[in-house]
């Protein structure tokens, strides 16, 4: 619920400060697919509640489930991985080249970013709506039948190749974008943290000495930053590390599945393998309803905003 209320304020907000910035158009991407996430979440988990009861019911709640949000499940959050990819290398250009990022880095081009990216991830998972089909199948036990799926030959041929793209290659490389990235930005606010300090002792020594304020040396390019660009950088940091800590056991569970044959809630490892896929659905949770939190504690716009937009300033006016 609180991943619900969360990114359905988070896209208030945004489209309220408007699409003139291109960061506001990436962050409104990225709070509609953490809410596609939860909804689709939702949706499944209610399939397989509903198939632990003794319910009969005409069709099967856990494969129907299965078969019409699974693929589209893993479709929004590998979009999330790759927006979160988009936003971290679009700071990392605010810093290698600051001059420039803003003929780079425009509405338009985010937005046709955006675009590329659900279009790129999506096709991939399209196969998973032709990889089943739709049959009666009789029940002996139940005495009845029930709407059912089977697998289409031809699409099982093709899953082993599917599933290496987009289980593993898709979501590894989104990741791996995002740590180094990460990585990168973490570097350079610690260079541009150290210059100001040696910047203020100089200047302080000088004065000192001379009596006199002596211009300090300027810095590289990339050092070049504004309050308002770092606070964004900062911003993007905390994202990105959130994403990356609650996106490792993901990453773990694809890499299992690649070296352990057996590495499945069926195989030997189905122990580990179940508490991995536990830690993945929460830290998924966990992700998606944790960025106002962020928003609001880093960004004074939005957190402006939001109070405006829950009415809190007049309720404090008036008291």
């Amino acid at each position: 619920m609180a991943g619900f209320i969360g990114n359905s304020l988070n896209i208030a907000v945004f489209v309220k400060l408007g699409f003139t910035e291109p960061s506001n158009i990436s962050l409104i991407a990225l709070a509609v697919s953490d809410l596609s996430c939860m909804m689709l979440s939702l949706w499944t988990t209610t399939g397989v509640l509903i198939s632990f009861g003794d319910f009969i019911l005409p069709f099967n709640p856990t494969n129907l489930s299965h078969v019409t949000v699974g693929g589209m499940l893993s479709f929004a959050t590998r979009t999330i991985a790759w927006i979160t990819a988009f936003i971290s290398f679009e700071r990392c250009l605010c810093i290698l080249v600051p001059l420039k990022v803003k003929k780079i880095i425009t509405p338009s081009s985010t937005l046709t970013a955006m675009i590329i990216i659900v279009a790129l991830t999506f096709c991939p998972y399209f196969y998973a709506y032709f990889r089943f089909k739709f049959v009666w199948v009789f029940y002996p036990n139940l005495n009845t039948i029930i709407l059912d799926i089977v697998p289409v030959d031809y699409f099982l041929r093709l899953e082993e190749t599917i599933i290496v793209i987009c289980g593993v290659i898709y979501p590894l490389l989104a990741f791996s974008i995002v740590l180094i990235c990460t990585v990168f930005l973490v570097v350079q606010l610690k260079k541009i943290s150290s210059w100001r300090k040696s910047v203020t002792s100089t200047v302080g020594q000088w004065g000192d000495k001379s009596g006199e304020n002596s211009a300090p040396i300027s810095p590289p390019a990339k050092d070049r930053l504004s309050h308002k660009e770092e606070r964004l950088v900062k911003l993007v940091v905390v994202i990105a590390a959130t994403f990356i800590v609650s996106s490792t056991p993901t990453c773990v569970m694809l890499l299992c599945n690649v070296v352990f044959e057996e590495f499945s809630v069926f195989g030997v490892y189905r122990r580990i393998y179940v508490v991995l896929a536990f830690m993945a659905s929460l830290g998924q949770s966990v992700s998606g309803s944790v960025n106002i939190l962020i928003y609001y504690n880093m960004a004074s716009k939005f957190r402006s905003n939001l109070r405006q937009l829950l009415r809190l300033d007049r309720q404090e006016h008036q008291k």
